[in-house]
């Protein structure tokens, strides 16, 4: 399971909160991203562009 980690202010939540990728699509090249919080209280979607330029990848959880 792959775990990202805010890196900028974004919607609303804070520098530094943790988030599990909870599924990952594409459809016609376009690439769509949902994400959860770890204490899984809120759910975002966001596109590629969205994720590598607010999110940083933190270790893989096996």
């Amino acid at each position: 399971m792959k775990r990202y980690m805010l890196k900028n202010n974004f919607r609303g939540l804070k520098k530094g909160t943790q988030f599990f990728l909870i599924v990952e699509s594409e459809f016609i090249g376009v690439k769509e991203f949902v994400l959860g919080t770890t204490d899984l209280s809120t759910r975002i979607s966001i596109n590629e562009a969205e994720l590598y330029k607010n999110f940083i990848q933190l270790n893989r959880i096996e």
